[in-house]
């Protein structure tokens, strides 16, 4: 690995063949400085850590650099030739007509005219403006003095109150465009001399929150029964303490659940994984392969491991094995969503032979070397992420056989970005 073009690895490596020559240090100091080597080596491959290698977001990069600017292009300004534009268009019923009449003292004199219809134009803009309705029930009295008052509309029960389009219009603004309360209580007070007070919004997301129940039963059942779900989860702030927001979608339906767990408990309690039996798409997340189901795997995230494993652990098979998913994931869509099964079993062959000689390159803890321990022997990132596409080859590569599953779990991930620009905002 290289900072600011110095090669760390092959200064390290020179620190550790120089230790070794040295016979005068005292075995107390030696073993200080093999510890401090491998603390400098595990500190330098966390701090190399960005959104290629690893599933840190692009934010996080250390200055990240911008996209390069494109060159200059010999192509004019616009829409090009054959493109398919969109315009403004007029409408059938425009809601003011305004009529311009010819002044007729600016026409030459002496001529008889008649009138031979218009040309239209129109302009389309918006007008904030408070709109008030009042409502006067009728009331009758008999001659007993009986009183009979003309019902309200329902949900028309005070004195004045805020409409249903007001509040969501303020829900709109507060969720979908994830504008801070206090804001949205200076575009109603600014715009249309309405006041309302951030604990309105609140509660007017309160009340849509409840209208939604009906609703969140629906969606829960389409996404269970659904042929393809996304899942992923991701710790946000609730009240000032951790906890982690699960996601399922798919391209028309989104449900989130917060919990204070991560694990199958939340999952179980959001009532959709349980009864699926689709596909589902995920990251590798070992709690997800408890629902029985099938399963796809996010080659993107194998894509940053093995960047990652190329760049830290020097793993040549990483390199290779990137190289090969992009080509694949090419094919797949040169071939409209889907291999056929000859052309499948062709990638199948060449993705199974780089992993077997990935075995001689990245070999798996040596068992003579167990010291009385049971279980599962220490490996590496590069050797767990091998093992992971070799046992798991068939959930890996399902996007090239069948045709909704896609090569990524990025629908998840997208979904729950916005949710990560909220918490940002507040």
């Amino acid at each position: 690995m290289k900072i600011e073009d110095i090669d760390v690895d092959s200064a390290i490596d020179s620190a550790k063949t120089l230790l070794r020559k040295e016979r005068n240090l005292s075995p107390a100091l030696r073993s200080a400085l093999e510890v401090l080597l491998l603390l400098v080596t595990l500190l330098l491959n966390r701090i190399t850590l960005n959104s290629q290698n690893s599933s840190k977001p692009p934010s996080a990069d250390p200055n990240r650099e911008k996209s390069p600017k494109k060159g200059k292009s010999d192509r004019k300004p616009g829409g090009q030739k054959g493109h398919n534009g969109t315009t403004l268009q007029k409408v059938e019923d425009p809601d003011e007509v305004k009529v311009l009449e010819i002044d007729r003292r600016t026409l030459p004199k002496g001529r008889r005219y008649r009138e031979a219809g218009f040309e239209s134009r129109q302009v389309i803009d918006i007008d904030f403006s408070r709109v008030v309705t009042e409502y006067r029930a009728q009331v009758l009295e008999d001659r007993q003095g009986n009183r009979f008052v003309a019902p309200f509309p329902e949900g028309v029960n005070r004195a004045v109150q805020y409409g249903l389009t007001l509040k969501a219009n303020a829900v709109y603004r507060s969720q979908f465009q994830l504008i801070p309360y206090d804001r949205i209580r200076d575009h109603f007070q600014d715009q249309m001399h309405i006041p309302i007070s951030a604990g309105s919004v609140f509660r007017f997301n309160q009340e849509a929150h409840g209208r939604l129940e009906a609703f969140g039963r629906w969606a829960k059942t389409r996404l269970a029964k659904a042929d393809l779900v996304h899942v992923d989860e991701t710790g946000i702030n609730v009240g000032g303490k951790r906890h982690w927001l699960h996601c399922a979608s798919n391209t028309s339906l989104t449900w989130f659940y917060p919990h204070a767990k991560r694990g199958l408990e939340a999952m179980d309690e959001m009532g959709i994984l349980p009864f699926f039996k689709g596909v589902l798409c995920h990251d590798h997340w070992k709690p997800y392969y408890r629902y029985d189901c099938t399963h796809a795997l996010c080659n993107a995230h194998h894509l940053r491991e093995l960047e990652r494993a190329w760049e830290q652990d020097h793993q040549q098979w990483a390199q290779e094995m990137q190289a090969l998913l992009i080509d694949t994931a090419k094919a797949v869509e040169q071939a409209g969503g889907r291999l056929a099964p000859e052309e499948a079993d062709r990638w199948r062959r060449r993705y199974r032979e780089l992993l077997h000689k990935a075995e001689t390159e990245c070999p798996p803890p040596d068992e003579s070397q167990r010291k009385g321990k049971r279980g599962r022997l220490k490996r590496s990132k590069s050797r767990n992420l091998l093992e992971r596409l070799r046992d798991f080859e068939r959930d890996a590569l399902r996007f090239m056989e069948v045709e909704n599953v896609p090569f990524t779990n990025n629908q998840g991930e997208n979904d729950l970005r916005m949710t990560k620009v909220q918490q940002k905002i507040s």
